[in-house]
């Protein structure tokens, strides 16, 4: 990650030189991770004030495309919300093990008949997917007196953060955790504050410690965390509570994006609290392009994020919502959910088996992604590139954490378990010192 040797913005004002900035960014001139030319320096060879850049700077910042600002420079966020951005893959001819994406032989077929058509008078929540979600979370302990439908749990997040939270507001998040959410804090110009993790997920301690340094909202996984399958027990939902709730006015959010696929029972600590928000997606039990999600929430913020899409797209598609409360309602559906959630174990476990025999640990007890540990990620992950297998560099997940490797499991079948657990030992054995 450097400067790009010819790379200068132009422009005369700050915003030419955002534009400038931008437009790099989109072509590709400039990449993740890449630094800013210093302002002094931009500012001789454009021969303008040095204020003008800094507000350049300053609102490239403010809308999340550049991240820094301190001695170690401006550098290009890894994932600037321009057009251009891509998720997480594979190069052509590997396994991939880098995505975090459900299989897509385990997700349900889905049904083709088609709600009719409906007009713009509707309430915005289908009554028939509000009551079997009402079903649902009342059933785990979580009210559902008040709901709206969203479009995926990242659109439900981005809309209660932007319900309550003002630019340059803090907002708590795991580390290692979601990489889209910690883009989409950075995007929105909150300050992310990360707080560690263990097998239980996010530790009360931290938690504590990172909110009596002042933070506006939390952004928690209750199991099948993004990075490390972490989950939460009932023991560690009651700690996590008994610490939020010392903090009146902190917006909480849940995100229980694989819902029955995840392994293990749900769990909330929302119960009590000011303002809340869980939500529950369906990407990963019955497929990402059912872009829906039910959030259960305070009334003030279900009213504040339902206010705010009827200003703008509405409502999610009745068809969509539909569709997910026809399968939602299936036996047979929830049947093919409870084996897929036992089919997603046996994968985690006979990978963490293999790993175990060569002495690898292996993080995660719920969901379809393990972190393992290793001082040298890109060593590492370059190393099993070679033997054909394509990870995720930690670097994408973390924060302030130590390095390691990310993968996903959703699609390693058992008998494939132990050659990547034979290639990965390899890698390892060949960088002595390098694997924690």
């Amino acid at each position: 990650m450097n400067t790009p040797l010819q790379y200068l913005p132009a422009g005369r004002s700050a915003r030419e030189i955002a534009a400038s900035v931008e437009s790099a960014v989109r072509r590709g001139e400039l990449a993740p991770g890449d630094q800013l030319p210093a302002v002094r320096r931009v500012a001789g060879e454009l021969g303008i004030s040095p204020s003008t850049v800094a507000a350049a700077y300053r609102e490239l910042h403010r809308r999340g495309l550049v991240g820094g600002m301190g001695r170690g420079g401006i550098r290009v966020c890894s994932h600037p919300p321009v057009s251009t951005r891509l998720a997480l893959a594979a190069p052509p001819g590997t396994r991939n093990l880098v995505t975090g994406w459900p299989d897509p032989a385990l997700l349900p077929a889905v049904p083709s008949d088609r709600e009719p058509h409906r007009l713009y008078s509707e309430p915005p929540v289908l009554e028939r997917l509000g009551d079997l979600a009402t079903d649902q979370l009342e059933r785990d302990g979580i009210s559902a007196r008040n709901l709206a439908v969203v479009s995926g749990a990242m659109d439900g997040v981005e809309r209660v953060l932007a319900a309550w939270l003002a630019p340059g507001d803090r907002v708590i998040v795991e580390d290692p955790g979601h990489a889209g959410t910690h883009d989409l804090v950075a995007a929105m110009s909150f300050q992310p504050v990360p707080v560690g993790l263990d097998e239980l997920g996010v530790r009360p301690a931290d938690l504590a410690s990172a909110l009596a340094r002042g933070a506006e909202a939390v952004i928690l996984t209750p199991r099948a965390q993004a990075a490390t399958g972490a989950a939460w027990d009932a023991s560690r939902a009651g700690e996590l509570r008994e610490v939020l709730s010392r903090h009146p006015g902190l917006v909480v959010i849940e995100d229980d994006h694989a819902g029955p696929v995840a392994g293990v029972p749900p769990q909330s600590a929302c119960a009590g609290l000011d303002r809340w928000a869980v939500l529950r997606s369906v990407s990963k039990s019955l497929g990402p392009d059912l872009r829906v999600a039910v959030l259960a929430g305070d009334e003030a913020t279900v009213s504040r994020v339902e206010g705010r899409r009827a200003l703008g797209a509405g409502w999610v598609s009745y068809q969509l919502q539909a569709i997910v409360a026809e399968l939602w309602a299936d036996p047979a559906t929830r049947a093919w959910l409870a084996n897929v959630a036992a089919t997603y174990a046996a994968r985690r476990q006979a990978m963490q088996a293999a790993l175990a025999r060569h002495g690898i640990a292996a993080s995660g007890r719920s969901g379809l992604t393990s972190w393992i540990p290793v001082s040298d990620e890109v060593g590492v992950a370059a190393g099993l590139l070679t033997g054909g297998w394509a990870v995720a560099m930690g670097e994408r997940f973390r924060i302030a954490a130590p390095p390691g490797i990310r993968v996903c499991y959703s699609t390693l079948a058992p008998a494939e378990a132990t050659a990547f657990a034979d290639d990965l030992a390899r890698v390892l054995r060949q960088r002595p010192g390098r694997a924690d």
